[in-house]
């Protein structure tokens, strides 16, 4: 049977390759996104003067993670061994799995050949109040699988 109301954003986990846990509690994830550059060309015997447009290659957007700062040096350490190891220091791929209201993954998107390009600390200022210290990082990703776990 079909679902009939769309799922939640708000329940999703996010894990490196081969990892079973999830790494950081992060309550933004954007950019999930790819494309087509369009190539054009006109046949010289085409009837009507106009362009074909034909997929040539792809891209992947940045993928842009946002959490309240925890007690982890899990990003740290991996932006660090970016910065010693270079492109050796890539994750095979980063999984973000939704999640219905049971926990039961329902749709997946697996990033792959990933590096973080930038990372933003929190703001921080002596004002008092509630705002939560929030870190922001972004991941460069050559590609991007959608998977659906649920359906057969």
């Amino acid at each position: 049977m079909a679902r009939k109301t769309p799922y939640g954003a708000f329940n999703f986990v996010i894990s490196f390759a081969g990892e079973d846990t999830a790494f950081g509690g992060f309550s933004d994830v954007s950019g999930l996104t790819t494309e087509f550059t369009m190539a054009e060309y006109r046949e010289g015997s085409d009837q009507v003067n106009h362009v074909r447009k034909v997929p040539g290659i792809f891209k992947t957007g940045d993928v842009t993670l946002k959490r309240g700062v925890v007690a982890s040096a899990v990003i740290w350490e991996w932006i660090r061994d970016v910065r010693s190891r270079g492109v050796e220091g890539r994750k095979e791929f980063v999984l973000i799995t939704l999640q219905d209201e049971t926990h039961t993954a329902v749709q997946s998107w697996k990033l792959l050949n990933v590096t973080p390009m930038k990372y933003t600390g929190p703001t921080l200022a002596a004002k008092g109040g509630g705002d939560v210290a929030m870190e922001e990082l972004v991941l460069s990703a050559e590609d991007i699988q959608m998977g659906f776990p649920n359906v057969a």
